[in-house]
């Protein structure tokens, strides 16, 4: 069952070119289960589908407009359907400068929901303000995207709402391990070339085991220059994931290579995965080569 204290139910609504879909697509990256269009006399049976099964999901996004919401009658029943489950839907609201949601139209060339023959652009708009006041008065966060690039955006919204149903921070961080003979992974952002470090290949009696046994672990970081060099390069990462954070970044793969894959870059994977997570990052782990010789 879901908590509901901790599965937050989110509306992001506003004025068309403000950036909805935009901002659907940050919630997913922060795993938000997000839907788009769904009328909001649904929303109620959603949340209840949720609420009778496990999932892997934050919390629900629904995105509505005009096209899909008669503000004024659907939304109030809705708000209250849900409070009295014990639910309080939080209300997004975009909007933007009317010059530039012009701009973003012409851009795009699409027409707005309201624009007719008798209705131009601009006054499509004005409408739409218009019948969308009460709205913006119940929002619980406004959000001018005149002047918002996209990391702008993703950084507000993480904000506002990335800490919602978890404790672990909002930048996912994978961690692998590899073999430069082998290859070196193509989705890695940062590479960490360790064959510098003591090699237990060469060793007979450990050259069998893995860097997931602890006598690899201490052959390769436990003395110099491998127990410096974890210092030193957790040091590092403490201090630049944050900055990944602040930049807009939700995920950032590591990869650490030696040269089979299965020693030096093990057990430096491993004790890099496990000083992120007892630090609050979402993090994973793999070892692409560790069975390969």
């Amino acid at each position: 069952m879901v908590d509901v204290d901790s599965f937050p139910v989110i509306v992001v609504s506003g004025l068309s070119g403000a950036g909805k879909s935009t901002v659907l697509r940050v919630f997913e990256d922060l795993r938000f289960f997000c839907v788009d269009g769904l009328p909001a006399s649904m929303l109620p049976r959603l949340v209840e589908l949720f609420n009778t099964r496990d999932n892997a999901y934050r919390g629900l996004v629904l995105g509505m407009d005009l096209r899909q919401l008669e503000f004024s009658v659907d939304w109030e029943a809705t708000r209250e359907e849900l409070t009295s489950k014990g639910y309080r839907p939080s209300i997004l609201y975009l909007e933007a400068r009317l010059p530039e949601l012009v701009r973003r139209y012409a851009t795009t060339r699409r027409l707005h929901p309201l624009e007719s023959r008798d209705i131009g652009l601009e006054q499509a708009l004005e409408k739409e303000r218009e019948i969308l006041g009460e709205v913006r008065q119940q929002a619980d966060l406004v959000i001018d995207t005149t002047t918002y690039s996209i990391h702008d955006l993703r950084r507000r919204i993480q904000e506002k709402w990335a800490e919602l149903s978890e404790k672990t921070r909002g930048l996912r961080v994978h961690v692998m391990s590899f073999g430069f003979k082998h290859d070196v992974p193509t989705a890695a952002d940062m590479v960490m070339d360790l064959r510098f470090l003591p090699n237990p290949y060469f060793e007979e009696e450990l050259r069998p085991l893995s860097g997931q046994d602890k006598a690899i672990s201490d052959y390769v970081l436990g003395t110099e220059p491998g127990s410096i060099f974890i210092e030193k390069y957790l040091d590092f990462l403490q201090y630049v994931l944050p900055l990944y954070e602040e930049e807009g970044r939700y995920r950032l793969t590591i990869a650490l290579g030696c040269t089979g894959g299965r020693h030096r870059s093990v057990a430096t994977a491993e004790r890099v995965f496990a000083t992120l997570k007892d630090n609050g990052y979402s993090v994973s782990l793999e070892h692409k080569h560790i069975h390969l010789k």
